[in-house]
């Protein structure tokens, strides 16, 4: 039996990256994946984010090797071990020292819809309030509590009567929205009669990765720590996605000077794909009884291992200035490529190693992303109708091999320039 007939026979429908790219993967190093007719693809999705130093990255899984070797303890619950002693360690003296953060670290389930639930059950727990502030284009995760705090409707099909205690508020930018709907929210939240009950949390994604790499504006988020302040609701930051360094700094809202009441970290911050998830919770916010929250695979040790020897690799400064460099090659190339085809790219997005281009029309943005996969390039896209271009390659990606994977990109939008270039 072929092994395209054993997935089509026996696996579920809802499998989805395997049917834009169905080649069936067998080794990865860094940003190059090779299937099994030995074809190399450049990985520009990067396990959507979970892989920000790429795949396999030697001294990561040298790590892991050497501590399977020493017989070290794979699952352990919510025991004590030293690999999780370790990286406590290292995360709380070279992240967050040097920041002048103070959290409580809460080892959820090992995804960030289980970290994010964890975040707002708690904020519902500390304020005794259900009412969640959450933001249009917004994604939180797929199981129920993060599915309500998303927004898109497609995700949402079918299970809308079962959600509920969310207020949607428009994000930064959406629309022309900003500064005056927040100060109007705040009024109405004031307003014995403005009609919304007082509220928990408020959660938001600083860059929204899924919803269109749209960018909030640091006076924007600093409002919004204004009004959680104020109204005695948690501020939460959804770093899944836009955290461990893949807008240049480590925390996505550190540019803008603000210090959330929680932090949902996951995907890459085992550097090196293997699942975890931490949600950061300030000291007065850390109202758990033992045991009250749980999962069974808090405890991934060899995350923990990985964990630690990424946190080194972070707090490198020549890795630091490596991101930089790679994140200004890329705003050109994207500023470049917006330039030359107006007429079928609206808009540049993103920001640092997080950012695309916006399509007039998300047909053209499918058909290049599709032209792209054929030239051996592994990406995908984004928007509430995948109208953007999402570029998620490795923070350490090669120079050659991410100007190679920027040059595919740019044939692939060449074929569907129409005319364009022709008139001009």
């Amino acid at each position: 039996m072929t092994s395209s007939t054993i997935f089509d026979q026996f696996e579920s429908g809802v499998r989805y990256y395997c049917r834009q790219t169905p080649n069936l993967f067998v080794t990865a190093r860094g940003a190059i994946v090779r299937d099994a007719d030995g074809n190399e693809f450049i990985d520009f999705v990067a396990g959507c984010g979970s892989l920000n130093l790429g795949h396999n990255h030697p001294t990561l899984k040298r790590a892991i090797i050497d501590y399977l070797d020493r017989d070290g303890i794979g699952n352990a619950l919510d025991f004590h071990t030293k690999a999780k002693r370790d990286f406590i360690d290292k995360f709380v003296t070279q992240i967050l020292g040097p920041r002048g953060l103070d959290y409580r670290l809460q080892f959820t389930g090992p995804t960030g819809a289980n970290c994010v639930e964890a975040s707002l059950k708690l904020a519902r727990k500390y304020t005794g309030r259900h009412n969640v502030v959450a933001f249009t284009n917004g994604f939180h995760g797929m199981s129920m509590g993060a599915l309500a705090a998303t927004g898109s409707l497609n995700a949402r099909r079918g299970l809308q009567g079962t959600m509920d205690g969310v207020v949607r508020l428009p994000y930064d930018g959406y629309h022309g929205a900003g500064m005056e709907d927040l100060e109007r929210f705040e009024t109405m939240l004031g307003d014995p009669s403005g009609g919304i009950d007082p509220v928990a949390a408020i959660i938001v994604e600083t860059v929204q990765g899924e919803g269109g790499l749209n960018v909030a504006s640091e006076a924007w988020l600093r409002k919004l720590r204004q009004i959680a302040s104020k109204t005695g609701a948690l501020l939460i930051v959804d770093d899944v996605q836009a955290g461990c360094g893949r807008t240049g700094s480590f925390f996505s809202f550190e540019r803008a000077g603000i210090v959330p009441d929680a932090i949902c970290l996951s995907k890459s911050i085992s550097g090196i794909g293997l699942p975890m998830a931490l949600n950061l919770v300030a000291p007065q916010f850390d109202a758990w009884t033992p045991g009250e929250h749980n999962g069974t695979f808090r405890g991934n040790n060899m995350a923990f291992v990985a964990a630690a020897g990424a946190i080194d690799i972070w707090s490198d400064r020549s890795f630091q200035k490596g991101v930089e460099d790679r994140s200004a090659m890329l705003g050109h190339w994207l500023e470049a490529a917006a330039a030359k085809h107006p007429t079928i790219v609206q808009r540049t997005k993103g920001i640092g190693m997080m950012a695309g281009l916006q399509f007039r029309d998300p047909d053209i943005a499918a058909a290049v992303a599709e032209d792209a996969r054929r030239r051996r390039l592994l990406i995908e896209d984004c928007g509430p109708r995948g109208e953007v271009i999402k570029i998620f390659a490795p923070l350490n990606i090669e120079l050659e091999i991410f100007a190679e994977g920027l040059r595919r990109l740019g044939e692939a939008i060449e074929v569907h320039c129409g005319n364009e270039q022709r008139a001009a």
